[in-house]
């Protein structure tokens, strides 16, 4: 879903599938404050129906300050 009329969702992908490097964050964490509009209930993959608050995700990238 997408919050803006004519906003368009696109997926890069650059190389064969790899299950291992997949994650997802809960749609409505309400730690992203984002204001869904009030509608029927979203349909979900099953990836997205588990998926963790962005608090709990386990990221393979990792932030180093430079200064």
């Amino acid at each position: 879903m997408t919050l803006r009329p004519g906003s368009e969702i696109v997926y890069k992908c650059s190389d064969y599938y790899a299950p291992e490097t997949e994650g997802s964050v809960r749609w409505n964490d309400p730690d992203l404050s984002i204001e869904w509009p009030k509608a029927e209930e979203p349909v979900l993959s099953e990836k997205d129906a588990v998926a963790l608050p962005l608090s709990k995700l386990q990221s393979p990238f990792h932030w180093k300050d430079s200064q």
